[in-house]
């Protein structure tokens, strides 16, 4: 979360920053640690930031944000000329790409609100790129008509523009509410002592990590481009951004 541990992460506070100020807390061949970062690091189907980060006199490039001991470590190209520790830097991701998977996220958590709503289904698994994502349910059936059923009710619920608000819980507090862990299993870890919700107002209400924006009226249209069985009760769904 935002301000534990020893990297702050803007990400978890907010989605729409695309820079910020740091200092280099550590340095290994394959990348830093900042005491401060912009980048999402990669993790609940969500993909790592890439982007630059520069200080006097120097730049790299970030290939990816990832976790090591739970903090977020920005990857580098191998053989690139890293800033010592303590440097003061600018981080900054790729906007365009973030802000796509932003939409893409929320087109996903919507997409669960209303299969959990309408069908009682509960999420098996998922993952995501800008631009396009899967997502398993425990369904006993699916077609190609269900598919463009749901795209029909994805559709009309994504323009009434629900508000999408970013919520910090005690987890014991969390745990009371069945409905906040979506998936049929429980992905948090014991050691998670405060749970963040992204609650999707009137729509979706779940524990999440990732980057999402303000509105479901920012995702635009999605198109649901396949449907799959994976399995007894295990069906998947996938989505793409129009435009995208």
């Amino acid at each position: 979360m935002a301000g534990s541990g020893p990297t702050e992460e803007l990400a978890s506070t907010d989605a729409y920053r695309a820079e910020a100020e740091g200092s280099v807390l550590s340095v290994s061949d394959e990348g830093l640690f900042l005491d401060r970062t912009v980048f999402y690091a990669r993790g609940g189907g969500q993909p790592g930031d890439i982007g630059v980060i520069r200080w006097d006199g120097g730049q790299i490039e970030v290939t990816d944000t990832v976790r090591k001991d739970g903090i977020p470590f920005h990857v580098v190209a191998a053989g690139a000329l890293l800033p010592d520790p303590g440097t003061p830097v600018q981080g900054i991701i790729d906007w365009e790409r973030r802000y796509r998977t932003m939409r893409t996220h929320t087109a996903l958590h919507a997409l669960s609100g209303v299969i959990f709503r309408d069908f009682g289904a509960k999420v098996t698994g998922g993952n995501m790129e800008p631009g396009v994502a899967r997502m398993d349910f425990e369904l006993e059936g699916i077609s190609v008509e269900f598919g463009h059923d749901v795209e029909r009710r994805l559709n009309e619920e994504l323009v009434r523009g629900y508000p999408t608000e970013v919520v910090f819980m005690a987890r014991q507090e969390a745990m009371k509410d069945p409905d906040l862990i979506r998936t049929k299993v429980n992905l948090i870890p014991e050691w998670v002592e405060e749970i963040r919700v992204i609650d999707i107002v009137g729509l979706d209400r779940q524990a999440d990590g990732g980057t999402h924006v303000a509105s479901t009226l920012e995702v635009g249209q999605v198109r649901v481009v396949k449907t799959e069985s994976k399995g007894k009760a295990n069906k998947r769904m996938r989505i793409e951004l129009s435009g995208s």
